[in-house]
């Protein structure tokens, strides 16, 4: 089975690596596991190795839902096989709660699934996925740093975010051109409503869209100065300077 380009697809096959990775996602007892893109199925084996009550996969490649096919007829109950896109499907109606997801994520698809996971993080108890290293280092980034923007505020207003471990590319067949990292995502008690989500998003896509600008400038269409001056926030400031309590102060006034 030949890693396709087309599908983002980066093999982990080392089972010492994936059984770390599995373990990073902590006691899973009792718990329903989603994963996506199982490819041949490593970090599947790790899953089923440990004590999770169920494992769904989510996979579009028909030569990899062959394979994991066949790991769920070796774990008969335990392991069920959706062949579906996982970009157009509601991942929380596969599997009751307590869940979790569980993925080395494909990177051409990784941040745009995670935004649609935030949107129902109030759904998840736990999510612990593999990005590239930049990606991974964005979702985790602290304001004033080069990383940090609006995939940082988005992931950080919803979760705790922490990178958990970097993996070589030398662990991947075939190898990236790139480190990956495994993150742990934890949601918050309190998640914001579908409307405040939405307001976060113009907000966060207006203020980094231009980030060299003053927010002033930025956040013209939204009410500019007016709007960050009842906010208590200062016109000149650069969004990158905005901790993730001032975004969600703005975007509760929009």
């Amino acid at each position: 089975m030949q890693a396709r380009k087309s599908l983002g697809q980066h093999f982990l096959l080392d089972l010492n690596l994936t059984a770390r990775i599995a373990s990073m996602a902590g006691d899973l007892a009792g718990r329903h596991v989603v994963e996506v893109g199982p490819g041949p199925g490593g970090l599947t084996r790790a899953l089923l190795s440990g004590h999770a009550t169920a494992i769904t996969a989510v996979e579009v490649d028909p030569r990899a839902i062959a394979a994991t096919l066949e790991l769920a007829a070796a774990h008969p109950g335990r392991l069920a096989v959706v062949a579906a896109d996982a970009m157009a499907l509601d991942l929380t109606t596969l599997c009751p709660a307590p869940r979790q997801i569980v993925a080395n994520l494909p990177y051409n698809v990784g941040t745009p699934l995670l935004i649609g996971w935030l949107r129902q993080a109030a759904q998840w108890e736990r999510l612990t996925l593999m990005f590239q290293l930049e990606v991974a280092e964005r979702i985790c980034a602290a304001p004033d740093t080069s990383a940090y923007g609006r995939l940082s505020v988005l992931a950080q207003w919803c979760c705790t975010a922490d990178v958990l471990m970097h993996v070589p590319p030398g662990a991947f067949t075939p190898p990236p051109q790139v480190t990956s990292a495994v993150i742990g995502l934890v949601p918050r008690a309190v998640q914001p409503d579908p409307s405040l989500f939405a307001a976060m998003e113009r907000l966060t896509a207006a203020a980094f869209g231009q980030r060299r600008k003053m927010l002033r400038g930025a956040l013209r269409g939204l009410g500019g100065e007016a709007f960050l001056r009842r906010a208590g926030i200062e016109p000149s400031r650069r969004a990158e300077t905005l901790d993730v309590a001032e975004f969600d102060r703005l975007a509760r006034l929009l």
